[in-house]
């Protein structure tokens, strides 16, 4: 039998879905092609005689950066060596890049061998939000605000260039919100259906009141249903949001990357976009 690895394509990127559907990583329904746009070449399926068995993504951004997630081997197909072939291929894909990645915590010593350090804890607070939205004239939808703008401000928190995806992240049937005060942007989010409720990613904010404003109108689009944030656990902020607005701490992930944390405007990240891109 005979393993290969190589570019998942458009509808192996589907598949990878719902394979991280089934462990319960609960993906967003429409996740496939702003995905796959981020970067084309950087999500990797193991195939054995040409059926599918693993995956790997393993996204390039400009500037030197790479990010991992994915990397799941089905079930029936663990323990035979398959997961060590796709680790190998797409670290060898980011060679030369700062590695991240947002692991299972119980993996942490896992990555650690392979040459990650912890960061900082990301932690998924879930629940549903009955709190009205603000009467806030502030937020408006994301499409008034020019792209170039969006653009600028989501490098500033993000780290990273991030058009291709960005293009199509803040597009339907996702929902985007920005906070402008003064014509100028002073934060943004975005809520998209997932396979359970709805999850806020981005929620980047210069301000408090800019962030509880856009939460609370995101929120409002899930009419009730579940709704997931994920803020970074040093950023006291959003967790008290979350809080507050009554979601609990249903998971959470390890932010580990191989040459050292970037150094990322935490304060501003209230909810990061996704544990498999960053």
């Amino acid at each position: 039998m005979s393993l290969a690895i190589g570019p998942a394509g458009l509808d192996g990127v589907r598949s990878m879905l719902d394979w991280a559907a089934a462990e319960g990583w609960n993906p967003g329904l429409d996740d496939a092609e702003p995905f796959h746009a981020t970067d084309p070449e950087g999500f990797l399926l193991a195939r054995l005689d040409g059926e599918p068995v693993g995956s790997i993504s393993v996204v390039r951004y400009p500037g030197g950066f790479g990010f991992l997630g994915f990397y799941i081997v089905r079930p029936e197909f663990r323990g035979r060596g398959y997961g060590t072939a796709l680790w190998r291929a797409g670290m060898e894909r980011l060679a030369g890049c700062n590695v991240g990645l947002d692991g299972v915590v119980a993996q942490q010593a896992n990555y650690r061998k392979s040459g990650f350090a912890l960061a900082h804890r990301n932690v998924r607070y879930g629940g549903t939000v009955t709190a009205r939205p603000l009467d806030d004239p502030r937020v408006v939808p994301l499409e008034r605000v020019p792209f170039a703008e969006v653009l600028a401000y989501d490098r500033s928190c993000f780290g990273f260039d991030r058009r291709a995806f960005l293009e199509r992240w803040i597009a339907r049937p996702r929902i985007a919100a920005g906070f402008v005060e003064r014509d100028r942007l002073l934060g943004y989010g975005v809520i998209r259906p997932c396979r359970q409720g709805f999850k806020i990613g981005p929620l980047f904010a210069d301000r408090a009141d800019a962030a509880e404003a856009l939460f609370l109108a995101l929120a409002a689009e899930a009419c009730g249903a579940p709704l997931f944030l994920d803020p970074p656990e040093p950023n006291a902020e959003p967790v008290a949001l979350a809080r507050r607005h009554g979601l609990a701490p249903v998971f959470e992930t390890a932010r580990m990357y191989t040459r050292g944390d970037p150094g990322l405007p935490l304060s501003r990240i209230w909810g990061i976009t996704t544990f498999e891109l960053g």
